[in-house]
């Protein structure tokens, strides 16, 4: 095992050398690269192996050309393409296909709590979720950035970018095993999806009271048919006959003798 982790480390530092920060304004700000020299030392195991290949598989696409709905490296990767195709291929997860689904993947953490393997998202296209990258470690990140671009490492102290954050998720893990994302739960989701979902809930909750007040007369007559009530209005007229028969019977008038 440490064999494996102090490879991957010398792989990744050498990958770093070439890295360099988006957007071009950022150019300044050279990325210090000594708290790489052990980049999943900080990961608590178990799961340093799952998070050391998964790391390793997304510093294997630097380079890769960006391409808007591109899944692939041998024809380009979006943003969140990028992600779906790192976690498939190393950890066979399949994560959603944007990022905003992926946003609602696994749990939220703090900022103070990301770990080389998390989701670190933002708003740059206007709305928020509209880019996922991966954490490294180290106040680093790599993704897929924008046309003209290709797969790289940034930092996020960079202005651009710490302005810009949304937040970060972890997806599951138990043990060494990397879990399927499940559905976020309420208190995890974006602010406009809660107060959506909470909404929906009211109007269930006020539908189902206004149904259960209804008297039982109103909720029968509405799901009786005009044929059903007509064969009903049938019977009680048989009935009534009936029983206007049998009466006259047990009951006969007796006849008055002639004068």
């Amino acid at each position: 095992m440490k064999l494996h982790l102090h490879l991957f480390a010398i792989i990744l530092a050498g990958f770093m050398s070439f890295a360099h920060a988006e957007p071009e304004s950022g150019v300044g700000n050279k990325p210090n690269l000594g708290i790489f020299a052990d980049p999943i030392a900080q990961f608590a195991a178990p799961g340093e192996e799952a998070v050391g290949d998964l790391l390793l598989q997304a510093m294997s696409l630097m380079g890769v050309a960006y391409r808007f709905g591109g899944s692939s490296p041998e024809t380009g990767l979006d943003c969140s393409g990028f992600i779906q195709y790192v976690f498939r291929k190393s950890l066979r997860v399949n994560l959603p296909r944007t990022s905003a689904e992926m946003a609602r993947a696994g749990r939220v953490i703090e900022r103070d709590e990301l770990a080389p393997g998390d989701l670190v998202f933002y708003n740059t296209r206007g709305f928020q979720y509209s880019h996922v990258g991966l954490y490294l470690g180290g106040n680093k990140f790599i993704h897929s950035p924008r046309t003209g671009k290709s797969v790289e490492v940034v930092n996020m102290a960079n202005s651009y970018w710490s302005q810009r954050f949304n937040g970060a998720r972890r997806v599951n893990r138990g043990g060494s095993e990397w879990k399927e994302p499940v559905t976020a739960r309420a208190a995890d989701r974006p602010p406009a999806e809660k107060k959506l979902a909470e909404k929906k809930v009211a109007e269930k909750k006020t539908t189902d009271k206004k149904s259960a007040d209804k008297p039982v007369a109103e909720k029968k007559g509405r799901s009786s048919t005009r044929a059903e009530r007509r064969k009903a209005a049938r019977e009680q007229e048989a009935e009534r006959k009936t029983a206007s028969r049998k009466k006259s019977e047990q009951n006969p008038r007796k006849k008055k003798k002639p004068d």
